[in-house]
């Protein structure tokens, strides 16, 4: 895959971009044309997008060509687990020197390459550009194809320099190479009626072991991951799926739509965060698979599962209830969150619109009403404003913004790609439930929310020097 400027706005005037596939045609020609500025990664690169994709490819190796400070950058801060193999947790990089970028680092790669397949033996290799090696003209695709022949395995290019755009420019580069190179290279040993792939899910904390047994439940088979907890093989076979479900809408829109213009397979966009989602998308997969009989199983699977869940929840409710959330995330969580926190009778009085589709807002609005603050700008003093604002009794954000909440004296909970607790599916609720409750009746806010010593003492000196002057 050339990358150059057609490439680029293509993918940024991405048709299924927004839930375009819902709108008319005039509609759908206008995309997402959201574009980085120069100088400014908004709140990560393309390289950053499209190692976030892949690494989470378990049993392939991802070499970063490139200065080594490119791969110590962001490996290891998502936690994306694996069931098997853990090689995509080994970091991998041609390390260039100054000579390398003044004679080029071909040879340095091919050598690279040579030295991970024979050491590791993994069951293929993504390399990774970044914007050292693209400004310098090192021919990745070349390279890759070379050692693909010499060695018999897979090498795959991912033109992924950090300069062309955004995070989630990132991720659709990734999906690009995973369409070009990946995607029906293989065939699986059977397919089912009930077939389906899970897409933009990366198992973040063991989230999506949290879904798998309900499908299991239901005699739904997902064939392929994009790519939580995914082996190599699983996504060469992902275009025999009967059904494609998004998970993450901004980030592998485009590997969903161009699968439907391929090899007609559907989608369909849905959550794993809250009651009321988990229940929709259950619905959603049976009536888009067709079967009378598993939409009878999903009825039924529903009511036992939301019997157990109100059981569960029904301590965390009572302790919970009335409490008042600002959110302050991205993407499909801006909104699904709030969905699961309202299950828990927690009050959302403010999230972000960041990364946020049209039709993010959209429910956005819906779900936090007329007197709910969505917050356009981010940034520690706006936030700071809206918590005191909204008299919230927590925060829940990325780990970037847990001093922020320190600061303002009220409980954090972790929300982004950094947390160690699976809060999708019916158990993931109890989960965050369990985590919200441990948060905010914590005894240190009580004793962090008292005057300081210094602070009474001053008090007291105050009034006794204002008793000695009257």
């Amino acid at each position: 895959m050339t990358l150059n400027k057609n490439k680029i706005a293509k993918l940024l005037d991405e048709p299924g971009c927004e839930h375009n596939h819902k709108k008319g045609k005039k509609e759908k020609k206008q995309g997402c044309k959201q574009q980085a500025k120069p100088g400014a990664a908004q709140g990560g690169c393309a390289f950053d997008g499209a190692s976030i994709t892949l690494v989470p490819i378990t049993d392939a190796a991802h070499l970063v060509h490139g200065p080594i400070a490119c791969s110590g950058n962001s490996w290891g801060s998502r936690g994306s687990l694996s069931s098997g193999s853990t090689l995509y947790k080994t970091g991998f990089t041609t390390d260039l020197s100054e000579n390398d970028i003044i004679f080029g680092g071909e040879k340095k790669l091919y050598k690279a390459i040579s030295q991970v397949i024979k050491k590791y033996q993994p069951a293929a290799v993504f390399v990774y550009s970044t914007c050292v090696t693209a400004l310098i003209g090192d021919d990745l695709d070349a390279v890759c194809k070379a050692a693909a022949k010499k060695f018999n395995k897979p090498v795959i290019p991912v033109h992924s320099a950090g300069f062309v755009g955004s995070k989630n420019l990132g991720n659709r580069l990734a999906g690009e190479a995973l369409l070009e190179h990946v995607i029906g290279t293989a065939e699986p040993e059977y397919t089912t009626p009930y077939d389906i792939n899970l897409i933009g899910e990366y198992n973040v904390a063991g989230e999506m072991w949290n879904v798998l047994p309900l499908f299991e439940k239901l005699g739904i088979r997902v064939l392929s991951k994009m790519t939580g907890d995914a082996r190599y093989e699983e996504i060469c076979y992902a275009h025999r799926a009967k059904l494609n479900v998004v998970i993450c809408s901004k980030a592998l829109i485009n590997v969903a739509r161009k699968l439907e213009e391929k090899h007609g397979t559907p989608y369909i966009e849905e959550s794993f965060y809250g009651i009321a989602d988990m229940n929709r998308c259950l619905r959603n997969i049976a009536a888009k698979l067709g079967d009378p009989d598993l939409q009878e199983r999903v009825e039924k699977l529903i009511a036992e599962e939301n019997a157990v869940l109100d059981l569960a929840l029904d301590p965390y409710r009572k302790r919970l209830k009335g409490k008042r959330m600002v959110l302050y995330t991205g993407g499909v969580k801006s909104w699904s969150i709030i969905s699961a926190a309202q299950d828990l009778g927690i009050e959302v009085v403010a999230t972000s619109t960041r990364k946020s589709t049209e039709e993010d807002k959209a429910r956005i609005k819906e779900l936090l009403g007329k007197d709910g603050i969505a917050l356009e700008k981010g940034g520690a003093t706006e936030i700071l404003k809206v918590v005191e604002k909204t008299k919230a009794d927590l925060l829940v954000a990325g780990g970037r913004n847990q001093y922020t909440a320190l600061k303002a004296r009220i409980p954090f909970l972790d929300i982004n790609q950094e947390r160690h607790h699976p809060y999708a599916g019916y158990s993931g609720l109890v989960e965050m439930a369990k985590e919200l409750e441990e948060a905010i009746y914590s005894p240190i806010w009580e004793q962090v929310r008292q005057p300081a010593p210094w602070e009474i003492w001053q008090q007291q000196e105050e009034s006794l020097l204002s008793k000695e002057a009257n």
